[in-house]
């Protein structure tokens, strides 16, 4: 009898014995119906959230992406938005984060097993610094996002009264900081496009939110350009060219545009074309009309999108280093070189490989989506379709105005979108095809490319 108990535990055990990608898409899916659960309590809501918003809701919280189809500010109580602030929270830190503090809570020391699988989620290298990385994550985010709710609570208290003006200031430090891009006001922040000191502090907090918890510990590490690891310096110098190169384009293309930029002042300018070029790299916030933006300039806002910001951050994407890892790819191989080089280091063939799988599956979630509104949706014009679509995919948030005249279907085909976006695309890989190393070595051969 003792031995059938303890077969029958250890089959148990083993049958709820899940893969690291299993387990972080399950926790995010429990945050998900748990946060629609809340949000459709009576207390949360005025009462006109049907159980398809709270779901949407829920979903675009906890993937901190930021697409809404309601105003939350009319839809939500002080309660719901609390939840919804909790769950950008907990998507931003990630399930895996809060499940190993609570294991460093009860134990100084976790097992092999257990930092394996942080390991594999947050994509340190070293296991013996992945409860330090871990730690770090938790005390940065809280770090950051107090400065922001002071700095915002100050400039909001010459508005509102002091209880409200915190308020707003904590629930908009989260969302930047998680780059969630949530906004209690209708309009996200149009009404604060001349207002230098909320537009740049927010600006401020997605941007460090973007870079990346390893590159942020190492600047507090290093201290010094030249002490930083080649992996910080690629990040941040790739992170400053493109934010650079952003806030000239958006500029030179909005300056003469009647409905975002023309009509305001060339401080206001230069502040909404850098609040614009910075924050469509995972924040859903926005100072002008993006629905008013021209065509070029909305491809050029789905490009940087589509990149988005630093790994293990709270930005989404393909993510930086995957991007500037595949150019310098480009230009190794026009070059007739051996090898990758990045700061007087190689770069390995697995790195590279790993970033032309990143670029192809997002892609590939990108097409199946679009096409899927497309189908859906005959009545939306194209850019409108796709700009939804990239933005779902790769957790941004900002929207051209039509998310919510969409019907349920393509919501649902957004929010599968957001769910697998923030899971990231080698996690939904390995989630969806287990990998198999076979002993049989095969003959190479020559495929011609090009």
């Amino acid at each position: 009898m003792k031995l059938y108990k303890k077969e029958l535990i250890n089959r148990t055990h083993n049958s709820i014995n899940l893969s690291p990608p299993s387990l972080l898409a399950l926790g995010f899916l429990s945050f998900i119906i748990l946060g629609t659960v809340l949000l459709k309590l009576p207390f949360a809501n005025y009462g006109h959230l049907s159980w398809m918003d709270a779901l949407f809701t829920a979903t675009s919280a906890v993937t901190i992406t930021g697409l809404s189809v309601v105003n939350l500010g009319d839809s939500l109580t002080v309660f719901g938005k609390i939840v919804v602030m909790a769950l950008i929270q907990c998507g931003g830190l990630g399930f895996m984060t809060f499940a190993i503090l609570a294991a460093l809570s009860l134990s100084p020391k976790i097992g092999l097993k257990q930092q394996m699988m942080a390991q594999e989620i947050i994509g340190q290298t070293s296991l013996s610094r992945v409860s330090f990385t871990i730690k770090g994550v938790l005390y940065y985010s809280l770090f950051f996002e107090a400065i922001g709710t002071t700095i915002l609570t100050i400039a909001w208290m010459q508005e509102y009264t002091f209880p409200k003006a915190f308020f707003y200031a904590a629930f908009y430090s989260v969302s930047a900081f998680n780059n969630g891009g949530f906004s209690l006001f209708p309009n996200s922040l149009m009404s604060f496009s001349g207002h230098y000191f909320i537009t740049f502090t927010i600006s401020m907090l997605y941007i460090i939110g973007g870079i990346g918890f390893i590159v942020l510990m190492d600047i507090k590490r290093n201290r010094s350009w030249k002490k930083l690891s080649a992996n910080s310096k690629l990040i941040l110098s790739t992170i400053a060219g493109l934010n650079l190169f952003a806030f000239i384009v958006i500029w030179a293309l909005e300056a003469a545009n009647p409905h975002t930029l023309a009509s305001m002042s060339i401080g206001d300018q230069a502040l909404n074309a850098w609040f614009h070029a910075t924050v469509p790299r995972s924040s859903g916030f926005n100072s002008i009309d993006v629905g008013q933006m021209s065509d070029a300039a909305s491809l050029v806002t789905m490009l940087l999108m589509f990149i988005g910001g630093g790994s293990l951050s709270t930005a989404g994407g393909i993510k930086v280093g995957t991007f500037i890892i595949v150019v310098l790819s480009v230009i190794t191989f026009l070059r007739r070189s051996d090898e990758i080089r990045v700061f007087n280091h190689s770069v390995s063939e697995k790195t590279t490989f790993k970033a032309l799988a990143v670029i192809s599956i997002t892609s590939m979630l990108i097409f199946i989506g679009f096409f899927s509104l497309l189908l859906l949706e005959p009545k939306h014009r194209f850019l409108d379709l796709m700009f939804e679509a990239v933005s779902a995919a790769c957790t941004v948030g900002l929207s051209r105005g039509i998310t919510g005249d969409l019907q349920p279907a393509s919501l649902v085909i957004l929010m599968l979108l957001m769910f697998a976006g923030r899971l990231g695309p080698l996690t939904l890989a390995y989630l969806i095809a287990t990998p198999r190393k076979s002993r049989l070595k095969h003959p190479q051969t020559d495929i011609q490319i090009g």
